[in-house]
């Protein structure tokens, strides 16, 4: 397995923007759902579980094994399932964003680009995972992982929390990666599905939110 790509494709300097997102993270804090750093760790592990793992981790892992098949049909319907699935205009414009900007960064260190229509964030993942070589089992964890650790992010700055409080709450959801990771793995077609409404409503609340630190 190529660690040291792995490692990069998960890093928070990986210009895609993500550091922009919160993913509805600002308003659960703004509606005081999020205040302190055990409701921030009770909401980023539900929406974790409950929305990541059944959806998007599921369908990563689909286009990984897509690209390694070259199922080319496959992926472009995995896309516009994943898009579709986007619960509101400013989740789906964070996806949309950050797969154009890590398609770009691809094209322009020599990997090229999914040949896709509107990628989205994990079908741009899920190419540089497969040109790359990388174990598709490790790279859904990087994935997560990478994801946790740009909601905690946002958590230290909006609640505002302390730096020790955000490595408890990484140790802590750290734990659980390996185990969400396998039942994304084990899901089967019919079985994905994203039903947070709570979620879905705090974000589209985000969209009209007087004042804003991210864009979602």
């Amino acid at each position: 397995m190529n660690l040291a790509r792995l490692l990069q494709l998960a890093s928070p300097t990986l210009p895609v923007g993500a550091y922009s997102y919160s993913g509805g993270l600002e308003a659960a804090i703004e509606a005081a759902t999020v205040h302190d750093a055990a409701s921030a760790e009770r909401w980023i592990g539900d929406v974790l579980e409950f929305s990541i793992v059944r959806m998007e981790a599921p369908i990563l892992f689909s286009f990984i094994c897509s690209f390694n098949q070259e199922h080319l049909n496959k992926i472009q319907e995995l896309n516009e399932r994943f898009l579709a699935s986007r619960e509101t205009a400013e989740l789906r414009a964070e996806t949309v964003q950050m797969g154009y900007s890590l398609c770009r960064l691809l094209e322009d260190v020599n990997v090229g680009k999914p040949d896709i229509q509107e990628p989205s964030f994990p079908a741009a993942f899920a190419f540089a995972v497969s040109f790359w070589k990388i174990q598709p089992e490790a790279a859904l964890q990087a994935y997560l992982w990478a994801w946790i650790e740009n909601q905690v992010m946002a958590a230290v700055k909006a609640v505002p929390l302390g730096q020790t409080d955000g490595q408890r709450m990484l140790l802590l959801l750290g734990n659980r990666l390996e185990g969400l990771a396998t039942k994304a793995i084990a899901m089967k077609d019919e079985d994905i599905g994203n039903f947070a409404p709570g979620l879905a409503m705090l974000s589209s609340r985000h969209e009209t939110q007087y004042s804003r630190l991210f864009r979602s």
